[in-house]
């Protein structure tokens, strides 16, 4: 029996050989964060990691950008508990991935920066610059994953200045700070991630499993205990706003 494979509006998922690629898109072109792409993209990250034979899991964007812009009309009367939901899932799934993540970052990421960064390896365009541009330039906290992410790539004063300023980091920082891995131009990002896919599949399920858990344990109970209170603290903030603003 064949395995059929989910479909989505924003997410395009390919399967070889174990190694899953999450494509995410709006439209066959570059992801503009909006109310659908919420949902979806915690889905498939749910149906990545609970897919009892993939042995990694590679996340993208669309052509030059992996993701830079909001659709914040999209969001406008949907309640917040909903939104809360879907967000701490939507971080939860991916950290909850049991085996490797790979992000190749294509492109700038300046909305939701924090999925391509949970990611365990980034290799990022030489064009990618990494930044908050979502939340304090909208009048609202940084809470929904984007501040436990980055305060523990960036450390408990850098994260200060770069979420409360939005300000960048481009890919050659990122890989001196160390939360980028590889810097290589645009069009090799995509077939050196599948690379390092393909070496890690040749090992087992359970080797790969056991040994994402084993360089995980940290970093997941920092995630864990963070990621309800600050987007409690991001509902605070547009409750305070009138609602969710552009």
């Amino acid at each position: 029996m064949s395995e059929v494979i989910p479909e989505w509006e924003t997410v395009a998922v390919s399967v070889i050989d174990d190694i899953v690629e999450l494509r995410l898109h709006s439209g066959e072109g570059s992801l503009v964060w909006s109310a659908t792409s919420h949902r979806e993209v915690m889905e498939a990250f749910g149906w990545a990691g609970s897919r009892r034979s993939t042995k990694a899991v590679i996340i993208t964007g669309t052509g030059e950008t992996f993701c830079s812009s909001i659709d914040v009309a999209s969001f406008k009367g949907m309640p917040w508990d909903e939104i809360w939901w879907e967000g701490r899932r939507m971080l939860q799934n991916i950290s909850d991935i049991d085996v490797p993540v790979i992000a190749a970052v294509n492109g700038p990421a300046t909305a939701h920066a924090e999925i391509a960064v949970l990611a365990d390896i980034v290799i990022a365009s030489d064009t990618a610059v990494f930044g908050d541009h979502i939340h304090i330039t909208r009048r609202t906290a940084p809470g929904d994953g984007a501040h436990a992410v980055w305060a523990n790539l960036l450390g408990p004063s850098r994260v200060k200045y770069f979420l409360l300023t939005a300000a960048t980091i481009d890919a050659h920082e990122g890989r001196t700070i160390g939360f980028v891995h590889e810097v290589l131009p645009y069009g090799e990002v995509l077939p050196r991630a599948h690379a390092i896919a393909e070496q890690l599949a040749t090992l087992s399920v359970p080797v790969l499993r056991f040994s994402k858990a084993a360089v995980s344990i940290a970093a997941r109970r920092f995630f864990a205990e963070d990621l309800s209170h600050g987007l409690g603290l991001e509902g605070s903030g547009h409750w305070v706003d009138g609602g969710i603003s552009s």
